[in-house]
């Protein structure tokens, strides 16, 4: 039985917590300092979780941040980062106050940054924010893949890929979460698999649009019909861009045909919050226009990801190169209208 501790109790989290407890583990889901609404309505529902609309084990241990003790705090095996992007930094801080190196670190979220104008993964971000208060990280892990938390949280079965250089790592991982619905590859490629898992979420976004994007001189129930046909050309051009992108960073190509890649992709593309933005978007909307209008509440990670790298992208990115990623990235930042050069 090995101790693990989830550190945000949004979907993905939870979700994660149920293999971790069917596995025989210690497990405690810790709300972030912005969760204490919804871990109170888990504990008063007997761990029905409100935006799964599923039961949780009962042997999770779920609390708020304020109840994440130094008695809990300590001889953890795996530390479990299930926040937003934007809580990096949060987290970050946070960590330092108790860390100890021993402790794997497994990253949920999925982001790219920008930090002294290099692209970086947030493993390594949130490694660099653990250094600059004089903690030595262990190798922090990230996994990627075809997962959505509502299947995973029901035990549907799911495959995903553990990326760290050091592969004695995410065997030592895989062997405390995996189950026979949960199964796990191993990948030395961390870039890689972190590029395709964030950027994923933008290219799902194009996707998404295809049927606001098929032909423009054609009626809408044509368009309704047939869009398909959009739908497969982007997933293919996409691909194809995000290989180039992860051999750019300096990751393995061949990691965009892979779990974090076009597993992921068809996943994402094929529901969900950034799929919902694309069709929007699609329709002729601004994004400003349709996250007021449409998900004013609703966190959009592939928004979040082109505001993050985006002036970076646009200003030494070829767009013949990556045609689809400017148009997207161009259409966000810039609040324009989603436009596309098929050519």
């Amino acid at each position: 039985m090995s101790k693990i501790v989830i550190i945000g109790a949004g979907a993905m989290g939870s979700a994660f917590a149920v293999p971790c407890a069917d596995n025989s583990n210690e497990v405690y889901l810790v709300g972030s300092f912005l969760e204490d609404k919804v871990i109170e309505e888990i504990n008063s529902n007997k761990n029905f979780h409100p935006v799964l609309k599923c039961q949780l084990p009962t042997s999770i241990k779920v609390l708020k941040f304020s109840e994440f003790n130094d008695e809990i705090k300590k001889d953890i095996d795996l530390l479990v980062v299930g926040v937003s992007s934007k809580g990096i930094e949060w987290i970050g801080e946070e960590l330092s106050k108790f860390y100890n190196h021993s402790t794997n670190i497994l990253l949920l979220t999925k982001g790219l940054a920008v930090i002294e104008n290099k692209f970086e993964t947030l493993a390594e971000k949130l490694n660099k924010i653990l250094e600059e208060k004089n903690i030595k990280a262990a190798k922090i892990s990230a996994v990627g893949g075809p997962c959505l938390a509502s299947g995973l949280a029901n035990r549907i079965n799911s495959s995903v890929v553990l990326a760290n250089e050091d592969l004695d790592i995410v065997k030592k991982i895989g062997s405390m979460i995996s189950t026979k619905y949960y199964s796990t590859e191993y990948s030395d490629d961390l870039m890689g698999v972190e590029v395709c898992a964030a950027t994923k979420n933008i290219y799902s976004m194009l996707i998404g649009a295809s049927e606001g994007l098929s032909s423009e001189d054609q009626k809408d129930e044509i368009k309704n019909k047939y869009y398909l046909n959009t739908a497969a050309s982007l997933v293919y051009k996409a691909i194809s861009e995000m290989k180039n992108l992860t051999k750019k960073l300096n990751g393995k190509p061949d990691t965009a045909y892979g779990l974090a890649g076009l597993g992921d992709l068809h996943v994402s593309s094929a529901g969900g919050r950034n799929s919902k933005m694309g069709f929007y978007l699609g329709k002729g909307h601004t994004f400003k226009d349709a996250k007021d209008k449409f998900m004013k509440e609703i966190t959009v990670e592939g928004a979040d990801l082109a505001f993050a790298i985006g002036p970076k992208i646009l200003k030494e990115f070829d767009k013949k190169e990556f045609p689809l990623l400017l148009s997207m990235i161009e259409c966000i930042c810039n609040n324009e209208k989603l436009k596309i050069d098929w050519k």
